[in-house]
């Protein structure tokens, strides 16, 4: 089963050094979302871009979204969610929390639906961004597995995740639960000629 990665970047994109920059060069087929606008982020513009990104998908996709990308991936329009095969959902952020940057705000509530693909939360127990309570909160309405690390701050460049081998591994696993989901075409039917009796 041929699946399409479509790595979607936080608030002021992925740099050099952080994973999902490193994955988009060693993922096959992986497309890489680019927003208008990385530090001004609109969410409407956001969540249409990624929609975009699915919708042109020509095969089932694996979302790979960290931070403030998870949000925009869970606000797929419900008609898309159908194209979406998984999503790994890395350090979503808490938009609500008092000290939430004043630009991100705009992102919340949060979206606590269920999802109806496949997903794994990928959360730490020291995010500044989010506490670990909240990223439970959040797995449990997504339907999400959960997966905890241990002082691994915002997952990301900074916090020492560069080719993050671990993180390959979960989505290695994802890739394989999303393949028992994804229905296979129907086998095709012989066209059937009708017969016709005479008197």
């Amino acid at each position: 089963m041929k699946f399409q990665p479509i790595i979607v970047p936080g608030w002021k994109n992925s740099g050099p050094g952080h994973w999902q920059t490193r994955w988009a060069q060693c993922l096959q087929h992986a497309h890489r979302v680019e927003q208008p606008d990385w530090v001004y982020p609109e969410p409407a513009t956001w969540h249409a871009t990624v929609a975009r990104y699915v919708d042109q998908a020509e095969c089932p996709v694996l979302l790979v979204a960290h931070s403030l990308g998870c949000l925009a991936a869970v606000s797929l329009p419900v008609p898309l969610r159908a194209k979406v095969a998984g999503a790994l959902l890395v350090a979503p952020p808490d938009v609500e929390r008092p000290t939430a940057a004043p630009c991100i705000r705009d992102f919340g509530p949060v979206p606590l639906h269920s999802l109806p693909f496949q997903s794994v939360v990928v959360a730490s127990d020291d995010d500044p961004y989010c506490a670990l309570a909240r990223a439970r909160e959040f797995a449990h309405a997504w339907g999400s597995r959960l997966e905890i690390l241990k002082g691994a701050g915002h997952i990301n460049a900074e916090s020492g995740f560069g080719d993050w081998q671990q993180g390959l591994k979960i989505l290695a696993a994802l890739r394989r639960r999303a393949v028992w989901r994804v229905n296979a075409p129907l086998p095709r039917v012989a066209k059937v000629q009708e017969v016709v009796s005479l008197p």
